[in-house]
């Protein structure tokens, strides 16, 4: 095909796309498009070929990319069209389980651009197609959409979010329950082969324009479903009031009123929640990227307890399925001098030891009661359980795995995300999780003991086990498959000063584990190395973990610091030996 007649197919897809398109918003933003394009803007042709480059793969994280016309980007279109294969894979589903009620679907979304547009699309297609619908009343965080769920016995949940992305990108989270579902894979987000088949039915899909929709005859749930999640995950009032001072951020997203009224139930009524970020916002103001792990993200939370003098941070990312924590540690205090403190964000690992250790004394010999957390977390949760006499699982990357684990007590992965309610809420729920570490952090200080204290405890337990990693962005997505094919043919012979004495490729057979894309290098002194690619962004990620024995609290400074010195030169190697 020669460069005009290229140039002329693109340009037809994008007038049949537009002509379709039943958005105003999207269709004039790609008519001036093509109005650029056809005057011989080149921008305007590359940006035309990028969204038209293929089809926005519907995977076991749904869909996720940037609002936008076309079908690479998020639009009514695409959601129309996942929402009617997903509708058809939900009733093929229901029927072939024999006969009963039609399906059941709740349908919730957070306050990005577009998610109510969304969340009403899907609505009326699941509608139209049979299924009884009840969509959520407001912008709500998604865990109350998990919990719902499996609360109202549903065949499906959709959650429109796309979580701690960038502001441009809007997202589609599907979650499966009903009949045809495991017992204990009820409200979990969507694995194989369910991606698959869904994937397929949205393929099948005909022009837009035929796909059947509803104007009414949905449910909408009374605003009353926040607090009867409230009620399942903080079942009562604490009683006595805890003292323990919580600054608090939302990050501009939905669940500052929701964590603030969790906490308050469960006795933290000295909650300080982050003015410049407490109300719902999609253009996220006051962060470069509204994920609680990325620097400076918490900057304005961290200046809120040091005004205030709080005991302890806590951020939920913007549908607050993930929270991180910061806790005090000495020092000369900010830069006004309020108060003689700094402050420290701790790593997902360590708040995953800490709440899987407080679950491990719970479930102290109890065979029935498993422990899980994701290969790229860190190994202590294994020694922590072992020691407890319960079982441990390890399963592949995200909750749609964790939260299936049967038996589960609680899971974590690394990235802020922790189940600690398994029966209420089947997924990482960073509402649930900000309170159980509230609840921990105030027992402690009565006893005249923190967090860090309970760190060192493991450590002396169990070896320090410390944790980096290294994320590598990529403007191509070709070079993630390049990088990590480099990394297999030549991998290192020795990182951070010890031989690498194992390379196994993850997409193989005989790791224990479904195949996956990604290798783990392990070391002889016991540091190990998991390089992957991002499920929801384009980046290539490789997770870092040293482990050093420690015999006394006394040698724990001195250890960390080895340990950090271990990490750096082990991504420096890393760095080269990937190319960058």
């Amino acid at each position: 095909m020669t460069t005009d007649s290229r140039t002329g197919a693109l340009l037809d897809a994008a007038r049949a796309w537009a002509a379709a398109d039943p958005d105003l918003v999207t269709r004039a933003e790609l008519e001036a498009l093509l109005r650029a394009a056809g005057d011989g803007d080149a921008a305007a042709r590359a940006d035309l070929a990028d969204r038209f480059s293929g089809t926005l793969q519907f995977g076991t994280a749904g869909l996720r990319a940037a609002l936008g016309a076309g079908p690479m980007r998020m639009n009514r279109v695409v959601v129309l069209r996942a929402a009617a294969g997903l509708a058809a894979h939900v009733v093929a589903v229901d029927t072939a389980a024999g006969p009963g009620r039609r399906p059941r679907a709740v349908v919730g979304y957070d306050a990005r651009r577009r998610s109510d547009v969304f969340a009403r699309d899907t609505a009326a297609v699941f509608t139209a197609a049979g299924i009884e619908t009840m969509l959520m009343p407001a912008p709500l965080p998604t865990p109350v959409l998990a919990w719902a769920v499996r609360a109202h016995g549903a065949e499906v949940g959709v959650m429109v979010t796309a979580s701690h992305n960038p502001p441009a990108d809007n997202g589609y989270k599907v979650y499966l329950g009903g009949r045809a579902v495991e017992p204990e894979a009820r409200g979990c987000q969507i694995v194989a082969p369910h991606d698959r088949m869904i994937a397929r039915r949205i393929a099948a899909v005909g022009p837009v324009a035929d796909i059947p929709q509803a104007q009414d005859g949905w449910t909408v749930l009374p605003r009353g479903v926040e607090q009867d999640y409230l009620d399942a995950v903080v079942p009562g009032p604490a009683g006595a009031e805890r003292p323990l001072r919580i600054a608090l951020t939302p990050m501009h997203g939905v669940g500052g009123a929701t964590t603030t009224e969790a906490l308050r139930r469960a006795g933290f009524a000295d909650v300080h929640v982050v003015p410049e970020q407490a109300e719902p916002d999609p253009d996220f103001p006051t962060v470069a990227f509204p994920n609680p792990e990325e620097p400076g993200a918490l900057d304005l939370a961290l200046a809120t307890a040091r005004a205030v003098g709080a005991d302890l941070v806590l951020a939920n990312d913007p549908d607050a399925d993930r929270v991180a924590v910061a806790v005090p540690v000495p020092g000369d205090g900010g830069d006004d001098g309020s108060t003689g403190q700094d402050w420290r964000m701790l790593r997902g690992d360590e708040v995953g030891a800490l709440l899987g250790h407080a679950a491990a004394e719970r479930w102290a010999g109890r065979a029935d009661a498993v422990l899980a957390s994701s290969i790229v977390s860190s190994r202590l949760l294994g020694r922590i359980a072992a020691a407890a006499g319960i079982p441990h699982r390890e399963t592949l990357t995200g909750f749609k795995w964790i939260a299936r684990v049967p038996g589960l007590a609680f899971g974590y992965e690394e990235a802020l995300g922790y189940c600690t309610e398994p029966d209420v809420v089947r997924d990482k729920d960073g509402i649930s999780a900000a309170v159980a570490v509230a609840v921990l952090a105030d027992g402690l200080r009565a006893q005249g003991r923190t967090l860090q204290d309970v760190l060192d405890d493991l450590a002396l337990a169990h070896g320090l086990h410390a944790t980096d990693q290294l994320g590598i962005r990529v403007a191509d997505l070709g070079r993630i498959p390049v990088m990590t094919a480099a990394l297999r043919d030549a991998p290192p012979a020795a990182l951070g000063g010890s031989d690498v004495v194992e390379v196994a490729d993850l997409s193989a057979p005989g790791t224990g584990l479904p195949p996956t894309e990604g290798l783990r290098l392990l070391t002889r002194d016991g540091a190990r190395v998991i390089v992957r690619p991002s499920g929801t962004e384009p980046k290539l990620k490789c997770y870092l973990e040293v482990v050093s024995p420690v015999a006394t609290r006394a040698a724990l400074p001195a250890a960390r610091a080895e340990a950090h010195e271990r990490l750096g030169r082990i991504r420096a190697e890393l760095e080269a030996a990937l190319g960058i």
